[in-house]
């Protein structure tokens, strides 16, 4: 058992040594002037500040950064609230071909997302139009976009958890007189909240690290996400990687705030309902 813990100890230092490489690589890249990026020393031999602030000066990435916040956060709160409705009906009510549906949401997010990228194009441009106004290059597109995309996930991931929770609550609280919406609001939500929190921070990552569509359905500032900027570093002239690797350290400081909002509920939410039956 002695020998099992310590090489399951190493184990694990070692996975957190792969997993962090990357993240401190191109921490020290971005803090690297042109002249010694080529070095191959894994240290950080200067704290050279110039690429963070060329591109925190950057009125752009301010713009872009404002628009993957806007765009990753209404679509995980949309993508929860319809997820939790869907999988409300589907875990608690015998639908005609419930088990099918389910099924068929599941294969919609198993599709590549390149094979939706031309007949979206050509929706957003030709068909989505009213008037003036048009889904391409807009935030609201974006955010309608990923909701295709997510929430057949969501339901997945909250119905399971629905089904944890046992169904005696849901008849108690009719018995003393409670509608579908009292029991859905007052019973389902607060035991359904460390899933909730679960489904959030995976749709938010998904929508704020999302690069296809983005750079595709968005061509100017007001709607482009902080994930397409990364591009703009490159160009005919060569590849700008200090401030390439600083914008693309700053972009993850916004997950990792929000994943720490909800830290407590993760481990809850992802075994929430394991042990049923």
């Amino acid at each position: 058992m002695r020998r099992s813990g310590i090489a399951s100890f190493v184990l694990w230092i070692c996975l957190t040594i792969l997993t962090l490489l990357p993240v401190w690589w191109m921490l020290i890249v971005s803090m690297r002037p042109r002249v010694k990026l080529y070095s191959k020393s894994f240290l950080i031999d200067d704290l050279y500040w110039d690429n963070f602030l060329a591109v925190l000066n950057s009125s752009s990435f301010l713009q872009y950064l404002w628009n993957s916040l806007i765009v990753a956060t209404s679509n995980a709160a949309l993508v929860c609230a319809l997820g939790l409705l869907a999988a409300f009906g589907l875990s608690r009510y015998k639908i005609s071909g419930g088990d099918n549906v389910f099924f068929w949401l599941i294969t919609n997010r198993m599709a590549p997302p390149a094979v939706f990228l031309l007949p979206l194009f050509l929706l957003f441009t030709k068909w989505f139009v009213f008037g003036d106004f048009m889904l391409f290059d807009t935030k609201i597109g974006l955010i309608l976009l990923y909701c295709v995309f997510n929430l057949p996930f969501a339901i997945w991931l909250l119905k399971g958890m629905l089904d944890g929770i046992p169904l005696e609550l849901d008849e108690a609280a009719r018995v003393d007189g409670a509608t579908t919406g009292q029991v859905l609001s007052n019973v389902i939500l607060p035991l359904a909240r460390p899933g909730l929190a679960v489904t959030f921070i995976l749709t938010w990552i998904f929508a704020w690290n999302e690069y296809l569509f983005a750079a595709t359905l968005t061509s100017s500032a007001d709607a482009r996400t902080v994930t397409t900027a990364l591009a703009e570093y490159v160009s005919v002239t060569g590849t700008n990687w200090g401030e390439m690797a600083a914008m693309a350290f700053l972009t993850t400081l916004p997950a990792l705030i929000v994943l720490g909002f909800v830290q407590k509920h993760i481990v809850t939410g992802l075994t929430f309902g394991a042990l049923k039956g």
